[in-house]
């Protein structure tokens, strides 16, 4: 990885009050070093820092996404009951899941409308809306 990639997750890192660790270095360099939005798996993270050679283990980086999600650095995207996306774009926004390829990106939000919601249970109070649409491949 360049320099320049570890000065910009080093400042990512940084903005959030995390202290940049090695592994959260590592992590953060394949995440956002490039300046580039990503939505990643742990399992492809994890995979992209061992084509790097960089040393992490799985459940460090599991640890790490989690502690980048507290930190408001990524937000995670549930497709299913077993499938987390990471995406380090935090801004709300749909996206797309490529359910054929097992795949998220960013569906364009200048085309969603949502024009009512339904009224949260008395007690409650709406914290976001997350929108998913999935799609497969028509034959």
């Amino acid at each position: 990885m360049t320099t320049q990639a570890t000065s910009v997750a080093t400042k990512w890192l940084s903005g959030a009050g995390l202290r940049p660790t090695r592994q959260r270095l590592t992590l953060a360099r394949l995440l956002v070093g490039d300046g580039q939005h990503r939505h990643v798996t742990a399992e492809s993270l994890f995979a992209q820092a061992q084509v790097q050679e960089d040393t992490v283990s799985l459940a460090t980086v599991y640890n790490t996404l989690r502690a980048f999600c507290a930190a408001g650095l990524v937000q995670e995207i549930i497709v299913d009951g077993s499938k987390s996306y990471f995406d380090t774009n935090t801004h709300d926004h749909p996206h797309f899941y490529w359910e054929d390829d097992n795949r998220l990106s960013d569906a364009p939000a200048g085309e969603l409308e949502i024009t009512r919601l339904p009224k949260a249970p008395d007690g409650a109070k709406i914290a976001s809306v997350d929108v998913v649409i999935r799609l497969r491949r028509s034959l």
